[in-house]
């Protein structure tokens, strides 16, 4: 049987700040998130991800370093939108954009709900560089509050798996998370205030 929600860790451990997905689900394994959610790190395989969002899982959850244009470290939530045929379909593409263009292009049914915790990345490479493993001081901050931010995020999503993404989370800056950052129904600890 499916889990009802897929916690999907995304990047390549080779390429610095990129293994935040990864880090993240690693994470995970000493702080276990509740039954219903299945949790795995899925590297850079990203037919193999798309075979898995194609599998029933209700809302999956990529974790991801992603630019935007933040302070490096700063945690996002972002929905990810449907595919609307301008990413081409790509079987070796790990972004979530390619991973969601190669899902729509090889499933008939209709993709799950799919959110991105992004963590802004301090060092990626660019091109053809080096391997540079290892995340950098600021990605490795975030690696706690991202797994802070799913053990509050994931619950309200197995409760509800349409919960407004507004109401799930908003940027985060590093460190211990902003109470205006967790999901609305989440309660702030003492380190929160």
């Amino acid at each position: 049987m499916t889990a009802p929600l897929l916690v999907a860790g995304v990047g390549n451990v080779f390429l610095a700040d990129d293994a935040f997905g990864p880090e993240v689900i690693r994470a995970l394994e000493q702080r276990p998130l509740p039954p219903g959610a299945r949790v795995r790190d899925y590297g850079i395989r990203g037919l193999d991800l798309a075979y898995d969002l194609l599998g029933g899982c209700g809302t999956a959850v990529l974790v991801d370093a992603a630019r935007s244009g933040q302070r490096p470290g700063t945690l996002s939530l972002i929905e990810a939108e449907p595919p609307d045929g301008t990413v081409p379909p790509e079987a070796h593409g790990m972004d979530p954009a390619k991973v969601l263009a190669l899902a729509t292009h090889l499933g008939e049914e209709p993709l799950p709900r799919v959110l991105v915790l992004a963590c802004e990345p301090q060092v990626l490479p660019a091109g053809d560089e080096d391997i540079l493993p290892g995340l950098s001081p600021a990605v490795r901050a975030a690696v706690e509050p991202a797994v802070i931010a799913l053990h509050a995020l994931v619950p309200l999503l197995l409760a509800d798996p349409a919960a407004p993404a507004a109401a799930l989370g908003r940027s985060m800056e590093n460190g211990p998370a902003h109470p205006a950052a967790l999901p609305a129904h989440a309660p702030a600890t003492a380190e929160d205030r």
